[in-house]
């Protein structure tokens, strides 16, 4: 049984500028400034994916809307990953410590109370529940 890969939907640059309405010379310009980095067939068309449209809705509602110019961009974009990165690895330590507390045989109420709830991105804080 021959298995067929998913292939993730990808748009070509014209259809982008269009949906956009943009100009196929600022994706490019985006794109040697290094704010997105479309995939490549082996003729050398550019494919957008998912992803890179949600990049480049961030890279219009700064531009646009808010007046950012592409090194503001650069930067804002930039201290985004760092933040996505950071909150991964948060989360990473929660969960080890998480899988420690849970190896040991009593933990103390010490240690109980020293561990922190992480919230998810968005979520409201809920009251503490009552033993």
């Amino acid at each position: 049984m021959v298995r067929r890969q998913r292939k993730q939907a990808s748009y070509m640059i014209s259809a982008v500028a269009e949906a956009y309405g943009i100009h196929p010379q600022t994706l490019r310009l985006y794109e040697r400034e290094g704010l997105l980095k479309p995939s490549r067939t082996e003729g050398n068309t550019r494919f957008y994916t998912e992803e890179d449209l949600q990049r480049l809705e961030m890279i219009l509602n700064l531009t646009r809307d808010l007046g950012v110019n592409l090194a503001g961009v650069e930067i804002v974009l930039k201290m985004r990953e760092r933040m996505e990165q950071m909150q991964r690895q948060m989360k990473a330590f929660v969960e080890m410590v998480q899988n420690e507390m849970a190896t040991m045989q009593v933990p103390s109420a010490e240690m109980k109370n020293a561990l922190v709830r992480v919230m998810p991105r968005g979520a409201a804080p809920q009251e503490p529940k009552k033993r």
